[in-house]
């Protein structure tokens, strides 16, 4: 976003021909670190055919979200597969906190808008409830729901899953990661990825081959990055105010609700990245966080839809 909270389409070709470049599989376009929340459905469907124009073949291009009411979110579904997405991430219904009955409608009829595959976003922490176990389970019989991105961190409940089902499992928190691939999901849909995907990339190839130690050993490395993103402020802001001050993106900004860092807050985020030593693809060296510029938060223009 710049200064004035308008999406700065160059900024979003350039991050996302890094990220492919780097080895990432796919890209989450209109997720939660995208702002989702306060993007317009236009904002939305033109990431979407930015995000392929770039990529091209090289990178899957999935649509975040849609939306926590059904008929929107069936709208966007199908909008996004006629602009050219690769599949649909649906997040469990935020706010509504709809019974485990209603969670299943819902993904059902977001489903089977479309032909596309479809990844379960369960992440009960900004949703208000889960997606049960037993809920997964029914979820799991429609041939359109692949995978799941489990933002849950219950491992037992993914073991559980996983041995009962064909469901792809994906990582949705990024301190989890190496936990999570170490009982059996596929990957992981993250955060600190956009600032460093080459450990990531490190880490699932490890596991693939059998090399715990070398995942180990990348993991460690990561944390004190995954702590600067994940533990002070939202994710959000953290991860522009540091893609800003390595000089990848033109503006820290974000659209308010969310403001930028205050100053103690700052102070945490460039103490932990002050720890990073070593991490593949990330020089910190010239690291330069510009707290003015990501003060506040921007009121755009055109306000976000919800229906």
């Amino acid at each position: 976003m710049d200064h004035e909270g308008e999406v700065v389409w160059e900024d979003v070709e350039r991050h996302v021909d890094s990220l492919v470049s780097q080895g990432v599989d796919g890209i989450v376009v209109s997720g939660t670190t995208g702002e989702t929340s306060t993007l317009t459905d236009e904002e939305k469907l033109k990431l979407i055919k930015v995000a392929k124009s770039v990529a091209g073949d090289r990178a899957k291009i999935i649509q975040g979200g849609p939306s926590n009411e059904t008929a929107h979110a069936i709208k966007l579904a199908k909008q996004s597969a006629e602009a050219g997405a690769d599949a649909i991430m649906a997040v469990t219904p935020y706010y509504n906190k709809p019974t485990q009955a209603g969670l299943l409608t819902h993904f059902r009829m977001v489903a089977d808008a479309t032909d596309l595959p479809m990844i379960v976003y369960d992440i009960p922490g900004r949703a208000g409830v889960p997606v049960k176990y037993e809920t997964i389970l029914r979820l799991a019989k429609h041939p359109n729901i692949l995978a799941v991105k489990d933002a849950k961190g219950d491992l037992a409940e993914v073991s559980r899953v996983l041995n009962e089902t064909d469901l792809l499992y994906f990582s949705g928190d990024d301190p989890m990661v190496l936990p999570a691939l170490s009982i059996g999901a596929i990957g992981l849909i993250g955060v600190t990825a956009n600032i460093a995907p080459q450990p990531y990339r490190t880490i699932v190839d490890a596991v693939n081959r059998g090399d715990l130690a070398a995942a180990t050993a990348e993991h460690k490395l990561l944390e004190p990055l995954a702590r600067a993103t994940m533990t002070h402020i939202p994710g959000t802001v953290s991860t522009k105010y540091i893609l800003h001050g390595l000089g990848r993106i033109s503006t820290p900004r974000v659209r308010l609700p969310l403001v930028g860092p205050e100053e103690s807050e700052a102070t945490l985020i460039e103490n932990d990245v002050a720890q990073v030593r070593g991490l593949a693809g990330v020089d910190f060296s010239n690291f330069r966080p510009d707290r003015n510029a990501a003060a506040g938060g921007a009121l755009p223009k055109v306000a976000g839809t919800t229906r």
